[in-house]
């Protein structure tokens, strides 16, 4: 188990907010600022992202799941709702399914649940510069191990995720997928996971990337809160939702 370092902000419902890779909690300031009151926001860095360092081994989103299982249990909380982006998505769906005693809901933005949801391209290359300048910044490993995270990620997203179908069938927390229209992710693949899951929602932002946490942070609270609200109702004509 690896000690994450995370930032609190706030009082209210406990939600647990997980970055994407490559990135640290820095990325998450956008939607932050405009969730408002009523969250007691927690987001942890993952091992060999922004102040956590990096440990011996190959990486893999169930490993980090766990270390993300050992904060909340350290902090005494449960029934906690989950955002994640990109890879924190991914982190995210695994909480959920290996510790669902954890997790109320989950906000799954911008991943796949299995490796070929991505779109043809999107996998491979070189990082942008910003991303070693922002790692070097934060950091206890310095900028002379930003080379063997590159490798540690580009390695695990060649066999990561590997979630099935079935087990998304068997997840009975809320799950909202959510994606820019012009994201890296499949729409084809968004929607059998959508269709697979018991209490799924969907939600498509139009004018969208894959950095629509930055782009219309706004939007995605709204969004969000919504999708919190215990409130919410299945509309004046449901044919899903209906059936149930």
């Amino acid at each position: 188990m690896r000690d994450l370092w995370f930032v609190e902000h706030g009082k209210g419902e406990p939600f647990l907010l997980l970055h994407p890779g490559g990135t640290d909690t820095r990325a998450l300031q956008s939607l932050i600022s405009v969730l408002g009151d009523g969250y007691r926001i927690i987001a942890p860095e993952q091992r060999g992202h922004g102040r956590t360092p990096d440990v011996e081994g190959d990486w893999s989103f169930a490993r980090m799941a766990a270390d993300t299982a050992a904060l909340l249990e350290h902090l005494k909380l449960s029934d906690v709702h989950v955002f994640g982006w990109s890879d924190g998505a991914i982190v995210g769906l695994h909480l959920a399914l290996a510790r669902p005693d954890l997790v109320r809901s989950l906000v799954f933005g911008a991943a796949p649940f299995r490796v070929d949801g991505w779109r043809d391209g999107v996998l491979g290359g070189s990082p942008p510069d910003f991303m070693a300048q922002a790692y070097a910044e934060l950091s206890p490993d310095g900028l002379g191990h930003w080379p063997a995270v590159v490798a540690k990620s580009a390695k695990l997203h060649e066999r990561e995720p590997a979630i099935t179908v079935e087990a998304l069938r068997g997840l009975k927390h809320p799950v909202l997928v959510v994606m820019g229209d012009d994201d890296e992710v499949r729409f084809e693949h968004a929607i059998e996971m959508y269709e697979a899951l018991p209490d799924g929602e969907l939600a498509v932002v139009p004018r969208a990337t894959h950095g629509l946490l930055v782009e219309k942070p706004d939007l995605l609270a709204r969004l969000i809160r919504d999708f919190h609200s215990p409130d919410k109702d299945n509309g004046v004509a449901p044919l899903r939702r209906g059936q149930r």
